[in-house]
């Protein structure tokens, strides 16, 4: 078959999970660590699909897992609707499908065991359980299976007691890396902060970066080449003087999409939740260099 490469990140919709109420853990690893960015090659789904001639009737595909789990999702197609009969309508859901890969290599080498072995799939943006390993079964149907890990798991309770269900996208989101509590400042003199933006909508259009508490902004740099639903480096020249500062960056994807602070995150869904967590990060750098995890919230 046709094979297809490109690098996409995989990000648990867990990651950040434990700060929803409040600052939890000292590390950016135990804050975004829940992710990651390689090259895969595969097939993708579209060529399958048409390979098998799979009827325009279909608007959901369902995976499963050949892992002790047997981890099963529900993926939309054009036209898709919820298990009531209503039409999906959050960003690019019946799109999603487009850039879904059935995957055997990853970074130049066939897939590890831990990895998925032999073939796995890969839905590029979307939460990283859609990803499923050890792929043993593909079925079309005209609607969702409502799979337990899609009603125990990986849904979201908004502030009112309702739950939203298939958010599969992870949105805009991005992470100081340098520097953060892992990596304090050490002396005095030019820094260069860097960092990660990554969103599942898209590419990054642009990160800025705010060393005064989100007072104000300032374009980072970004660094080439910027792919679709990858991670993004980006980079922004600092002097660090001595004196406090709290330093946070914020990414803005090519739909518009715009990193929100928690205030805003929170006013919308409430903080009961557990997934899609892409709040801006705030670290407070001391005098000395030592980093701090802080949370800024707004008055609404």
């Amino acid at each position: 078959l046709p094979s297809h490469t490109a690098v996409h990140f995989l990000e648990c919709p867990a990651n950040g999970a434990l700060e929803w109420r409040g600052v939890q853990v000292e590390s950016a690893q135990y804050t975004h660590g829940m992710c990651s960015c390689s090259e895969f090659t595969g097939v993708k789904l579209t060529t399958i699909m048409e390979m098998v001639g799979v009827k325009p009737e279909a608007t959901w595909f369902y995976a499963e897992g050949a892992d002790g789990s047997g981890l099963q999702r529900s993926v939309p197609l054009p036209g898709a609707k919820d298990q009531y009969g209503k039409p999906l309508t959050d960003f690019d859901q019946n799109e999603i499908y487009k850039d879904a890969m059935i995957v055997y290599a990853q970074n130049g080498e066939a897939l590890r065991p831990e990895n998925g072995y032999p073939v796995r799939l890969v839905v590029p943006g979307c939460e990283a359980n859609m990803s499923i390993k050890y792929l043993r079964r593909l079925k079309f149907t005209n609607k969702p299976l409502v799979t337990y890990q899609e009603t125990r798991h990986y849904s979201d309770m908004l502030k009112d007691g309702t739950v939203r269900q298939f958010s599969h996208v992870n949105e805009a989101n991005s992470v100081i890396t340098y520097p953060s509590p892992d990596h304090p400042i050490l002396d005095r003199g030019y820094r260069e902060i860097r960092g990660l933006a990554w969103s599942g909508r898209g590419k990054i259009s642009y990160v800025d970066i705010s060393t005064d508490g989100g007072k104000s902004w300032k374009p980072a740099k970004l660094t080439t080449p910027i792919q679709s639903k990858s991670f993004t480096k980006f980079t922004f020249d600092w002097e660090f003087t001595g004196e406090q500062s709290i330093i946070m960056s914020r990414a803005t994807d090519e739909t518009g999409f715009v990193q929100p602070t928690i205030t805003q995150l929170v006013e919308e869904r409430g903080d009961n939740g557990i997934y899609h967590k892409n709040a801006i990060q705030a670290w407070d750098v001391k005098p000395n260099g030592e980093v701090k995890n802080v949370r800024i919230e707004e008055n609404v």
